[in-house]
């Protein structure tokens, strides 16, 4: 036979496109349009639904930039369609390419009901099936002409991603607004030539199914007359039902479809407009799952789930019986799909302990599973929080994106700092956007690298990023895949359905060890400072509020604040969501969020003001209140005390230029050019900067990544650099020293000091900063000789190798660490901490000349300035806080960790304040001290080993203990966890290396 099979595959891509994709709506009428712009942020539906329109015609331009215009359109049913479907395309200036980039609308009727949700691959509304002559149609669509801010051509800065800059040239024209003819089986024999067509491109050339399909699908067009298409369409699928009914080889990989619109909480779109994304999205896929019984959908992010109940109450009736239904499914127990580097130990609970809550509270569900497809790789004290929260599975698509290593599996256990392995799954399909394409079915089945001891992956199917979810074309593909010979079979699951099945199939997968890091998006971790900082402040201020008003409460009759705390707490988790707190959202995001960590701030220092006022009592005594976990200055964790007098640091002038300072415990020279030339530690009798090396550098490197600007930087900056060396001023200031420069547009201030009685050097940094395109890092060259080094991470530490013997070491050129890093000889040690940042990067080198000793370097990330998404990132004045802490153990590093972020407070009062809750261990971390959420008085309290070993400790009850438990995150009792031995307020624990502990006390 001759081999015509390019010549068939061309004359079906012709026929689709041409014939049979028209011929789905063979009749249409224009509808009457008329227009309400809002004039300015988005009204009440009540409203936008009583204003009056003007006329519009299509082809006209609307939509200025984030503004809101309300379509009101109407029509007749012509009486030759009686008795057919009849559907509104409402095309309001569509690029099919970019669904949830763009223009959206919400549909409703003229009572205020929601319908559907319009986007560039949901167009239709269905009006009648059937129809009945003369039928009168009004709808009105409530539309947002978003701008498109990633382009064709990606990452070109733009002023469009804040309002304030936006301008107002109307963003699209108005295309379609017509009532149709639906053929249904015109459209059924598009998908059948769209599914046959699709597979039979992933089929090899010379495979036999291969060329049954191309014979089937050459019959089928040889059936269909191109002038009748709609006469003759059931006759052509009659050509494909036994090529479809073919069913799939026993072996063949199954796939669990589920249902699914990734939506960022923010993005390339502010928070307001995500509210409405989601009044879309789930208002589309109540629909859906109405029209289609083995559909199942699931939405993660329990905040979007309060905002659908909050703001569109009509959407969250429809959504609440779908999910009693058991189809729309709550998925992944989060409050948002948060960053999972950079949150600290108690924000990464909380958000599991209020995504949880809201869903057991609102439907009576809890998750199993942690649902992270998008977030910019993993922490590795991540799987015992899952674990803790009555979770043990975690989803996530993006580790696929890492641009050096591919990652060995794709069902694995992975293994978290403490030991806890949590049952992982990277969906082999490599997107959470899937649309049921037959390359992305035949990519999944071939890309699985469990075969052969697994069968199970699965597919988040759906439009996502920025919203549309499933459409009733990935479902009929979906029923056509569901067992069709050559292809991998699709069954739509609900995640835990998965899960369960793939466990069950491979009880013993493979283990990976420690962090999840995508080698990709590194830039994220210092990107938008003020966020990142914004963010670390509000955790601290957050532990703090809750420690003294939980002290004050017991103590004092405080009222504690309930739901200041519960709504604060969810503000600061949605600020966390994996686009925010990474810094790769527009301009109009990141300044929302400034002005609101500003209001956090200001209402946490209110509360914890109050608390400590009622605990200090009237008085004159000076007190500190220490909330930090350990013991400072003589002043107990989480009590308050009169401070001792501490000695004087003496200041003195450096022969050749610059100055010393010297505290009898550490003795720091910054020369004339303000660098750090020597911190000596006298009593380890050693030096901790490098011979012939400086710290305190500050170094400029060019950052213009190949993609991605504000997300990525690549490898290549490192090649050029400037040491940032000249001082305008270098100038004794109190008891430190005050170091002045300047360059391109930008000006530094550092103040270095030494705090008496403190083996600590300070390092104050405000910069004015004005570049473009650039990469400020803070170093530190440390001669300490060691092959790995530790970075905090959540409820402990993990270790990075500081060589790059492999490429997956390499990869690591810029990682995470909360509020330290630590570097260790036998014996002795070096910690530089930190106040709010979180990116930093460690080399070393051996040197050639004098000793031969190692030098290994510690370069702290302050700023970048991206010009992408948003042209202004990072503009202007930044403060930064950190500290060199020669001679440091590991518990020194936590201990001048949690110092530098949870500052004393001093307050003149009546007497010193007890701990409500100590812990004579400084390895035993508490991490939060709390009354019961449930507002039975209780209190609560949360820690871990922090040292890495294992740790007996004693925890000490200011008050009357009535009963102890063991707890989950949400503070409910575990079952089968021995309650700890109890001597009256004497609780004595014992802790495996870095576990994480919740007691409840029961007060008498």
């Amino acid at each position: 036979m001759h081999d015509d099979r390019s010549l068939v595959e061309a004359r079906l891509k012709r026929v689709l496109d041409e014939r049979v994709r028209p011929a789905v709506y063979p009749e249409s009428v224009p509808l009457q349009v008329a227009v309400w712009h809002a004039p300015g942020e988005p009204v009440p539906v009540a409203e936008g639904l009583a204003a009056e329109p003007e006329p519009i015609e299509t082809g006209a331009r609307w939509g200025a930039p984030w503004g809101t215009s309300w379509f009101r359109v109407t029509g007749t049913v012509p009486q030759a369609w009686a008795g057919r479907t009849v559907e509104a395309i409402l095309d309001l200036g569509f690029d099919e390419n970019m669904p949830g980039f763009q223009c959206e609308g919400l549909v409703y009727r003229p009572d205020g009901t929601p319908v559907k949700g319009l986007n560039p691959r949901n167009q239709w509304v269905r009006v009648a099936a059937p129809a009945e002559g003369g039928e009168q149609v009004c709808l009105h669509v409530e539309a947002a002409s978003n701008p498109v801010i990633l382009d064709y051509h990606p990452f070109l800065p733009t002023q469009l991603g804040d309002k304030e800059t936006a301008g107002s040239e109307p963003q699209y024209t108005l295309a379609r607004m017509d009532l149709a003819v639906f053929d249904e089986t015109v459209w059924q024999l598009a998908i059948d030539l769209e599914v046959l067509g699709e597979l039979m491109a992933e089929l090899p050339a010379e495979s036999a199914r291969r060329w049954e399909i191309l014979r089937a699908v050459d019959k089928a067009l040889d059936a269909l007359d191109l002038q009748d298409v709609n006469g003759t369409a059931a006759a052509a699928r009659s050509r494909l039902a036994d090529v479809l009914a073919t069913p799939a080889a026993p072996s063949a990989h199954r796939i669990s479809a589920v249902g699914h619109a990734h939506i960022d909480s923010a993005w390339l779109w502010p928070l307001r407009e995500t509210v409405r994304k989601v009044a879309r999205t789930t208002s589309n896929m109540t629909a859906l799952l109405d029209d289609e019984p083995e559909f199942v959908f699931a939405m993660s992010q329990a905040q979007q789930w309060a905002w659908v109940r909050d703001h569109r109450p009509e959407v969250w009736a429809r959504v609440k019986k779908a999910v009693a239904d058991g189809r729309f499914v709550p998925a992944g127990g989060m409050w948002v799909e948060s960053d999972t580097n950079m949150p600290g130990s108690e924000a990464m609970a909380r958000q599991f302990v209020h995504g949880k809550r809201f869903f057991l509270d609102e439907f009576g569900i809890e998750n199993d599973e942690a649902w992270l497809p998008d977030t910019f790789g993993f922490a590795a004290g991540l799987p015992q929080i899952i674990k803790a929260a009555g979770a043990k599975y975690l989803l996530t698509q993006k580790i696929s994106w890492s641009q050096t290593n591919k990652f060995p599996h794709h069902t694995f256990q992975w293994e978290g700092i403490d030991g806890t392995r949590i049952f992982t799954h990277f969906p082999p399909v490599d997107t959470y956007n899937c649309s049921m394409r037959g390359s992305e079915i035949a990519h999944a089945a071939r890309n699985f690298k469990d075969k052969g001891v697994a069968r199970h992956s699965l597919a988040p199917t759906g439009w996502g990023d920025g919203g549309g979810g499933t459409t009733r074309e990935m479902v009929a593909k979906a029923a056509r895949l569901r067992d069709l010979e050559g292809s991998a079979t699709v069954t739509w699951e609900t995640p835990r359905a998965f899960f369960e099945k793939a466990a069950a199939e491979y009880p013993e997968p493979p283990v990976w060890v420690g962090e999840l890091y995508l080698e990709l998006h590194r830039a994220t971790l210092t990107s938008q400072a003020k966020t990142k900082q914004g963010n670390r402040r509000s955790e601290h201020l957050l532990r703090e509020a809750e420690l003294w008003a939980a002290t004050a409460a017991v103590r004092t009759g405080f009222p504690y604040p309930y739901e200041d705390l519960d709504r604060i707490w969810k503000t600061v988790l949605l600020h966390q969501f994996h686009d925010i707190l990474p810094g790769s959202s527009i301009a109009w995001v990141h300044r929302e969020a400034r002005r609101t960590y500003e209001q956090v701030a200001e209402e946490l220092e209110r509360i914890i003001d109050a608390a400590q006022r009622a605990l200090a009592g009237e008085g004159r005594i000076p007190l500190v209140f220490n909330a930090a976990p350990h013991t400072r200055a003589g002043v107990p964790a989480g009590g308050a005390r009169t401070p001792a007098e501490p000695a004087r640091t003496a200041r003195t002038d450096r022969p050749g230029g610059g100055h010393v300072l010297d505290n009898g415990l550490l003795r720091v020279e910054i020369d004339a050019r303000g660098l750090v030339v020597s911190a000596y530690d006298v009593e380890a009798d050693r030096e901790t900067i490098a011979p012939g090396r400086a710290a305190n550098l500050l170094q400029l490197h060019p950052d213009f990544p190949n993609m991605w600007d504000a997300w990525d930087v690549d490898e290549f900056y490192r090649n050029t650099v400037t040491d940032l060396t000249d001082a305008e001023e270098v100038a004794p200031d109190g008891e430190g020293v005050r170091v002045v420069r300047s360059f391109g547009a930008s000006r530094v201030t550092q103040l270095l000091s030494l705090a008496p009685g403190e083996r600590r050097l300070v390092v104050d940094t405000e910069v004015d900063w004005h570049e473009t395109e650039k990469f400020l890092k803070l170093a530190f060259p440390l001669d300490v000789h060691a092959e790995r080094y530790a970075s905090e991470t959540q409820f402990g530490h993990f270790h990075r190798p500081t060589h790059t013997n492999t490429s997956w070491e390499a990869a690591k050129f810029e990682a995470c660490a909360h509020r330290f890093v630590h570097l260790e000889e036998p014996g002795w040690g070096v910690a530089v901490v930190n106040d709010s940042t979180y990116g930093h990067d460690v080399t070393r080198t051996v040197r050639t000349d004098g000793d031969g000793g190692t030098t290994t370097t510690v370069r702290v990330s302050l700023l970048r300035a991206p010009r992408f998404p948003d042209p202004e990132t990072d503009q202007g004045v930044h403060r930064f806080r950190h500290a060199l802490v020669p001679g440091a153990g590991i518990g020194d590093a936590v201990r001048e960790g949690w110092r530098i972020n949870q500052p004393e407070r001093r307050l003149s009062g009546a007497g010193e304040v007890a701990p409500l809750v100590a812990s004579d261990q400084d390895a035993v971390v508490v991490t939060a001290v709390k009354l019961a959420d449930d507002g039975s008085g209780d209190v609560v309290v949360r820690f871990h080993e922090a040292f890495g070993g294992r740790a007996r400790a004693t925890l000490t009850a200011g008050f009357e203990v009535a009963g102890v438990a063991v707890t989950d995150l949400l503070e409910r009792p575990l079952a089968g966890a021995p309650a700890p031995e109890a001597d009256g307020g004497r609780i004595a624990v014992r802790l495996r290396p870095f576990e994480l502990v919740t007691l409840r006390l029961r007060r008498a």
